[in-house]
This record gives C-alpha cells, sequence and structure tokens, in this order.
C-alpha cells in the first residue's frame, strides 16, 4: 500500500525489518526515490550496535532513503545521523512532547530512551532506520509522552525532511541545549564513554579524551 505524504511511503502490516527491505530495494535498483518504508510490526528490527528493537503493535517502524546528492548543501553525510534525529525530536516537541536527542542518535523522555535512528550509505543513498516506542515496551524503555496518531507525527516530520533545512540552522538549535542534557554516558567503539567534558564541534562531532568522534562513519 503507498499513501502519497510529501515523501511517497511504502505501508506495510508486517515486515522482518524496514531497513533490510529498503536497503534490498536500493541495492537491486528496485525502488524510486525518495521513499520511506513503514510497517505496523516488526519481525527481526535492527537497532543501534546491531541490538533489535522490540516489535509491538502500535509503535512506529521506519525507514527512508533520500539520494545524498539531495540532501542540505551543507549537511556532511558524517552528521547525517544527528541531523535527521533532530528533525524527529523537533517532530515530537511540536506536538507537545518534552522529548531531548542525546548525542548522536538517541532520543529520550525524561531518562529513558523512546527512540532510536541508524543512519548508513548504499551506493550514493543515505538510508536512515527509526524506532520509536508509542506504546510500553519493557521497563529498560521509556514510551512518547503524547497520545497521538503515528500519521500525523510522520506527516510532520516528513515536512522537515522535505524542507532541507540547513544543517546551520538545525545545529544551532541542537547546540543550545547539549550541554544541559548530556551529563551522561554514550557507546563510542562498543565502550562507555562519559560525555562530561565532551566538546560539541560545529560540524556535530566530538571531541573526547583526544579524540574526535562522529555519529557516522
Amino acid at each position: 500500500m503507498e499513501k502519497d505524504w510529501v515523501l511517497k511511503t511504502l505501508l506495510f502490516d508486517t515486515l522482518p525489518s524496514t531497513q533490510v527491505y529498503l536497503k534490498e530495494r536500493v541495492k537491486n535498483k528496485t525502488i524510486q526515490l525518495p521513499v520511506a518504508v513503514v510497517s505496523e510490526i516488526q519481525t527481526k528490527g535492527i537497532g543501534s550496535r546491531e541490538n533489535s528493537w522490540t516489535s509491538k503493535k502500535g509503535n512506529l517502524f521506519l525507514s527512508f532513503a533520500i539520494p545524498i546528492k539531495d540532501l542540505p548543501a551543507d549537511l556532511k553525510i558524517e552528521s547525517a545521523s544527528l541531523y535527521f534525529s533532530y528533525l524527529l525530536q523537533d517532530s515530537f516537541n511540536f506536538f507537545g512532547s518534552k522529548a531531548w536527542l542525546k548525542w548522536p542518535n538517541d532520543i529520550y523522555v525524561d531518562k529513558k530512551k523512546i527512540a532510536g535512528m541508524i543512519t548508513t550509505v548504499v551506493h550514493d543513498i543515505l538510508i536512515c532506520g527509526v524506532g520509536v516506542n508509542l506504546k510500553h515496551v519493557s521497563n529498560s524503555f521509556g514510551v512518547l509522552d503524547l497520545d497521538i496518531d503515528k500519521e500525523r507525527i510522520l506527516e510532520y516530520f516528513f515536512k522537515n525532511v522535505e524542507k532541507k533545512i540547513s544543517w546551520k540552522q538545525v545545529f544551532s538549535k541542537y547546540k543550545l541545549n547539549f550541554y544541559d542534557k548530556q551529563k551522561i554516558f554514550t557507546h563510542i567503539n562498543d565502550e562507555i564513554v562519559s560525555l562530561d567534558k565532551a566538546v560539541l564541534e560545529d560540524d556535530g562531532s566530538l571531541s573526547i579524551n583526544g579524540q574526535r568522534i562522529y555519529s557516522l562513519r
């Protein structure tokens, strides 16, 4: 089933993984871009660091693909994960959520993760996979603090993607809250690292412990 939002969207009841489905179609050049894929249920969802994202009906499972040449001119591909994660957080905030973005691609409400994004490049195509807890999953994860239809979130998010908002504009907004929220930890090369003394650079990378770390390599 297709839906003609600003970003053409394919809707499924069930998929093993929206990310895997879209990657295969992009590799085989059997899908028209840009495009999004949404599934009501995922049976083998992929999360950050290859973790599985628990599937539960009512949550949001989404992947979208955009040619790199169609991204904002000032957006470095290494910072795409942070860029699109912020647009997603902004979509939640627009409807009244207090969600915030933990560098570089995890969205939290209070101290619990409610959404995550993974980003990869296939040929000259950027593919982003998204999982959002709209319903409770477990005590380890949180849930979006909104009672809202997922279609409203998607429509607003896709409109922001379509606008090609500059990296400079997105980064300036994200940076305002970075130092207030980042007194926690992140994973770097499978190690847990404190962000307490991290410095956020203008390209969205972090300077930490003598290293320059990007959200996407």
